[in-house]
């Protein structure tokens, strides 16, 4: 179900060599791509992509938790971190302010046998990325005052983790599945062995595994390769290699079938049955990912499970991917009274029954074309591209992603069903239930205000290195020019069109406007609910099955809705659009499936209501408007029982409407095909009547208040501090509090919350602040998690900084830098065709003008720090929030 959130799933260039970079073999190159490998056997990938002026390094070491030492198994998610804290010649704060100045987007993750650090910056900028990368591998500082900052931080993410019910399951199963070897425990860590992680330690990590031999660099973006090796070459080839310690052996134990039930706090029952698969090392791997799509496919009799009622979801996939074995899994949701085990039973059942004989060749077919196709998408992300060449050569151990999709087309369905006997037997199996536990009403509190009083530390200006310095000093208003086609079509469609020919494949993404707190008839409550749902069955010319059929014989995506998508190669552009539409247009609504999903939503909705996330944005929602706003309505399974199919048809009628509708088009397409094929199945589609009202009034301030949610599943205090704004989007202040935001946060230790409440004091993982405006309404948002003990401390931070944006102007340093991290993301936002194409559409449905990001960009350019002192007094309230706490009930 939609409203289910699923946990799952050019030229030939030359080379040219630097003296301190020589390579230990010549540069390989194909057209785009170049590799090489450096005489101290740092391995380097450099995919040319001009899809943005951007480039994304990824530097992959090939050690993750397999290596970390006994009773220690985050010591290598610790080093992640603390290569954040310092590395050879660069501080912390010094790496915090270049990240920040460069545009933000940098991360990092830790896998069983990789840990990955990447960034995407501008390409012009890529040169400073590195130097940063090359700093971290010839050394990480792990000073044990760093330490001693970053454990409380790193803690609180274990601790956010662990109160998951999806991810408690995934620990259990790799426990089950995998017992007596590496991969029984994932890379997170625990809080015991945080306490007992020393400096020393981690810097024993570090020197064993972060070494050139046993790294991968990739580097995907609008880049020169020549030159990038040259850079390469002048800045890590003089770091040393060394020999590596040995591995720990994997040996693999036959599977101890287990059944286990844990606690949730999900609105749904949630039945797993995982199976140990092979690994990416397996020459069945490729068949195992193909029997994965095929049992996910909506074709299959899992998925069955949903239109015959016996589901409120049901799909399969691929849950871990290691070396030697990987695990899968099916999954159902249920009503929250339902029987787990039963479901279970039907899940093994049904997965037995392919076992015994065999799948459909023709869904062994559509997989295959899924997956070539997927392999096409792919490139339309610089960030994306990298995330796949460093999974397919750092994880997988591939030449490149190109050896998976030979993989695939050469799976026979024979090599299918031989995987399917092999795998998805009993014995190979684990069995997991996640149950709903009853939790608490909400508590009405005085908030946990009144802590301790911290007082501010001087703010010093970060002095750069000199090779950053002079390049990040300035703030430029990044030039670009916006090459889009903008059309009304004769019934009202606006239609815009953008061309990249990254790859031969098109998106489409649509929106139509509507608001079913006005739209919806009174005690009608979860029309919308259920008309959603219900476009999933069908048209009136091709029932559910036939309809995605029609889907797999062009390995199309297809969603409709009130946003609604299609994903489809260039070739199949006309079919594609022409089922989009008539999904849009003509749904089936079945009556036999619109009782089906009317008692599934009732069911869904009656688990919500006692759900602590439904409660927490209910709370929300009566904390920050008037008790007559349209906002406060509410779907319930009396409003759902009184919803008739002829509502729903006439709901249809009356929110579905041209005149509403933005279609985006983007991809390898021209501005003229474009509007034909849209014109062409979308052009006789009309409005009748008049538009609804679809914008919701202008709301007052809202009162102070506190609740609290109780979860006996947290083990921390998840925060919402939130109040009204009585501005909109389109007042000139709104710009001068997003600049404000990103002196707050948005540039990790670089920025005053992210320095206050995670560098400084390790109370909290992450930080969140945000102001979110549209039409008539902003509400602004600072969200964060911690122990409960530290909860009224870090809110007492989080007040001082905001009130010292009201009083004392933001330094000359902190504006530069903000100025520099927002401009410098305009650029980096269009790194990728789905955030084009979404940025496109979310400016179109709010009648900004397409080129806001740059226009944008000047008011920010000139904006004063007095200019941000006098938004934040005038708008914010430090001490107005509406604080909703998620957490444990015994507080």
């Amino acid at each position: 179900m939609k409203a289910f959130h699923k946990y799952i799933f050019c030229a030939a260039l030359l080379l040219v060599c630097s003296s301190a970079g020589s390579a230990r073999q010549a540069a390989r190159f194909s057209p785009d791509v170049a590799r090489v490998t450096l005489k101290n056997g740092l391995r380097v990938v450099i995919i040319r992509n001009p899809l943005a002026p951007v480039a994304t390094l990824e530097e992959n070491y090939l050690a993750g938790a397999n290596e970390t030492p006994p009773n220690f198994p985050g010591i290598a998610h610790a080093q992640e971190h603390m290569a954040f804290r310092g590395c050879t010649g660069i501080s912390g704060d010094q790496t915090a302010a270049m990240y920040a100045q460069l545009g933000g987007v940098n991360n990092a993750d830790t896998q069983q046998n990789i840990t990955q650090y990447f960034t995407t910056v501008p390409a012009a900028d890529l040169d400073i990325a590195l130097r940063i990368d090359a700093a971290c591998m010839a050394g990480i500082d792990d000073e044990d005052s760093q330490w001693n900052e970053e454990r409380g931080a790193i803690e609180q993410e274990v601790a956010r983790d662990l109160s998951n019910p999806t991810y408690k399951f995934l620990v259990r199963l790799n426990q089950d599945l995998f017992e007596g070897t590496p991969y029984a425990h994932d890379a997170l860590g625990t809080k015991e062995s945080f306490d007992a992680t020393t400096g020393a330690m981690l810097k024993k990590f570090s020197h064993d595994w972060y070494a050139p031999n046993n790294a991968l660099l990739v580097i995907v973006g609008d880049v020169d390769p020549p030159k990038v090796l040259s850079q390469i070459g002048q800045y890590y080839g003089s770091i040393p290699r060394h020999s590596l310690p040995p591995r720990t052996a994997v040996r693999l134990k036959p599977v101890k079938p287990d059944s286990f039930t844990l606690d949730s706090n999900l609105p749904y029952v949630l039945s797993f049955v995982a199976y140990r698969m092979p690994g990416t090392r397996s020459p069945d791997y490729a068949a195992a990912r193909v029997l994965s799509d095929v049992l996910a496919n909506q074709r299959a009799n899992l998925y069955a499970l949903v239109p015959q009622g016996k589901a409120l979801a049901a799909e399969f996939g691929m849950a871990e991917t290691y070396p030697l074995a990987s695990a899968a899994f099916a999954m159902t949701a249920i009503p929250a009274d339902g029987d787990g085990a039963t479901s279970a039973e039907e899940i093994k059942r049904i997965l037995a029954d392919y076992a015994a004989h065999g799948v459909p060749a023709e869904l062994v077919d559509a997989a295959k074309r899924a997956e070539i196709a997927g392999a096409e998408f792919q490139r339309n992300s610089i960030p994306g591209l990298a995330a796949v060449w460093s999974q397919a050569l750092a994880a997988d151990g591939r030449n490149s992603p190109d050896d998976d999709v030979a993989a695939v087309r050469a799976v026979t369905a024979a090599d299918v069903n031989r995987v399917a006997k092999r795998y998805l037997i009993e014995k190979n199996s684990v069995t997991g239930i996640l149950k709903p536990v009853p939790a608490g009403g909400p508590i009405s509190s005085k908030g946990f205000g009144g802590g301790e009083k911290l007082t501010s530390a001087p703010t010093k200006p970060v002095e750069l290195p000199d090779w950053a310095k002079g390049r990040l000093s300035g703030v430029e208003v990044p030039k670009q020019e916006l090459t889009v086609s903008d059309n009304k079509l004769a019934n009202g469609i606006r239609l815009i069109v953008k061309t990249i020919t990254a790859s031969p494949t098109i998106t489409v993404l649509g929106s139509i406007r509507n608001q079913p707190d006005l739209e919806t008839p009174p005690g009608k409550d979860g029309a919308q609910e259920i008309l959603e749902e219900l476009f999933n069955y069908g048209t009136k010319s091709l029932d559910r099955l036939a309809f995605e059929k029609a889907l797999d014989d062009i390995a199309a995506r297809e969603s409709a809705g009130f946003s609604f998508s299609l994903r489809v190669l260039k070739n199949d552009f006309s079919r594609g659009v022409e089922l989009l539409a008539d999904n849009e247009l003509n749904p089936a609504l079945p009556p036999a499936a619109f009782e089906i999903v009317k008692q599934q939503t009732a069911e869904l909705v009656s688990g919500n209501l006692k759900s602590p996330t439904y409660r927490i944005r209910r709370a929300l929602i009566e904390g920050l408007v008037p008790p007559a706003d349209p906002a406060r309505r509410e779907t319930t399974p009396a409003t759902l029982a009184t919803i008739t199919l002829d509502d729903i048809k006439q709901y249809h009628a009356k929110t579905v409407r041209p005149d509403l509708t933005t279609i985006v088009v983007i991809g390898d397409v021209s501005p003229t095909d474009a509007r034909a094929t849209i014109e062409k199945w979308f052009g006789a589609w009309k409005a009748s009547g008049p538009p609804p009202d679809v914008v919701l009034p202008a709301v007052p301030a809202n009162p102070v208040g506190a609740v609290l949610v109780p979860d006996p599943s947290e083990l921390q205090n998840d925060v919402t501090l939130a109040e009204e704004l009585e501005l909109n989007r389109y007042n000139p202040d709104y710009y001068a509090l997003d600049l404000g935001n990103h002196i707050l946060g948005g540039g990790f230790y670089a920025t005053r919350l992210y320095h206050d409440l995670r560098q400084v004091t390790g109370y909290v993982y992450s930080v969140d602040v945000a102001a979110t405006a549209g039409r008539t309404r902003a509400t602004y948002t600072v969200t964060y998690a911690c122990d409960p003990m530290n909860t009224s401390k870090a809110q007492a931070l989080i007040v001082r900084d905001l009130t010292d944006m009201q009083t004392t102007p933001v330094t000359p340093a902190e504006l530069q830098q903000a100025k520099a991290l927002l401009l410098r993301q305009i650029p980096l936002r269009e790194s990728g065709e789905d955030a084009v194409g979404g940025g496109l559409l979310a400016r179109a449905q709010l009648d900004l003008p397409l080129d806001e990001p740059v226009r944008a960009a000047l008011r920010y350019f000139d904006l004063t720090a007095e200019q941000i002192r006098t938004a934040f007094q005038k708008w914010i309230r430090p001490n107005g929030f509406v604080q909703v706490t998620r957490g444990p009930a015994n507080q």
